[in-house]
């Protein structure tokens, strides 16, 4: 006995254009709807720049890859990082956006904006002076209604990075959100993003943050080699003045004994000579140990190349509004479509 088969069923879609066609009406409500609403919506919304700078700091590596840092580095690794004598990898640079007290310090970056009308710190800048969709407002109002006690001092730069007030943590999470720091595993080239309301601002903070990644990362290396040069300098003036003293006690017995020749007298005059050339060895030793931290420090001291410098930009980087409309009335198109033959597409489901 020959089994039946139960033939699929096929959309026909002379049907489903047929149904459209007849209902085209329907697009011309549903469309210019789209096109007010998504109009409305994306011209609410501010628009924002970027700006990015490359950095390439120099590498301080113990000791060199060779052919199996070439090899590694053909596959895509970096191997550098196990090579390298510092405790802080170059790969966790971008990590210190995460440090509250690393973001806090930009607070009293002093930026103005393109059209001149805004001059404040970056925190009252951010705090006041940012653009905010029509919606917002509302919002904002109906918050303001109900106050929650927040002792902020960002402004002042009198706060505590570790103890933040919700006004205060909101505003280094925007900041986090504006910034982004990213590293290339294969060239060490860091990248320095930084999106804002204002061109001007974009340029102005990507520069800082360039300075202030320097200077941190300046600071670390070179972080041993100036406490040796601090203690170093504390031995060398300690030794100095006990060598002043020994030569005032052999100058000052030589001179009031200087005809005398009796034997006891030149034995102590020897002794004091004696003791004061060895404190002159051990001054000119710690004056010799600090010259040499004084040049550890300028060898630990990175050289930093600018790949890329920071531009002011000449577009927005977004909204795409033109693709935003463009794409709620594909979505609006294809919508209205599907609810004109749902019906026919029912054993889909």
């Amino acid at each position: 006995m020959e089994e039946s088969k139960k033939q699929p069923e096929v959309i026909d879609l002379r049907v489903v254009m047929s149904k459209i066609w007849k209902n085209k009406k329907l697009f011309y409500k549903t469309l210019p709807i789209a096109f007010v609403l998504s109009c409305i919506y994306i011209l609410s919304i501010p628009r924002y720049y970027t700006s990015d700078v490359k950095l390439a700091p120099e590498l301080d590596n113990g000791i060199s890859g060779g052919t199996l840092g070439d090899i590694a580095s053909s596959l895509g690794f970096d191997i550098s990082t196990a090579q390298t004598s510092d405790a802080i990898s170059p790969l966790l640079y971008p990590d210190l956006m995460e440090d509250n007290k690393f973001v806090t310090n930009l607070f009293g970056i002093q930026v103005a904006t393109k059209d001149g009308e805004v001059k404040d710190n970056y925190y009252n800048y951010l705090k006041k002076r940012q653009k905010k969709a029509w919606w917002m407002y509302p919002i904002g109002w109906i918050k303001n209604l109900f106050p929650k006690d927040d002792n902020g001092q960002g402004a002042k730069g009198e706060l505590d990075p570790y103890h933040l007030s919700k006004k205060d943590n909101n505003l280094v999470e925007k900041i986090r959100d504006n910034i982004k720091l990213s590293i290339d595993k294969k060239t060490g080239v860091i990248t320095i993003n930084v999106t804002d309301q204002d061109p001007i601002i974009c340029k102005t903070i990507a520069d800082t943050l360039m300075t202030r990644l320097q200077d941190f990362i300046t600071e670390y290396r070179t972080n041993k080699a100036r406490v040796d040069v601090e203690y170093y300098k504390k031995l060398t003036a300690e030794a100095k003045q006990e060598y002043e003293k020994a030569r005032q006690r052999y100058g000052s017995y030589a001179d009031a004994n200087m005809d005398i020749v009796l034997e006891s007298y030149r034995s102590k005059r020897d002794d004091l000579e004696n003791d004061m050339q060895l404190k002159f060895n051990a001054y000119s030793t710690m004056n010799t140990q600090l010259q040499a931290a004084m040049a550890k420090v300028q060898e630990r001291t990175p050289a930093f190349t600018v790949v890329k410098g920071a531009a002011v930009p000449v577009k927005p980087a977004g909204p795409k509004r033109m693709l935003f409309v463009a794409g709620m009335l594909i979505l609006t198109f294809i919508g209205t479509a599907f609810y004109l033959v749902r019906k026919d597409l029912h054993f889909a489901f």
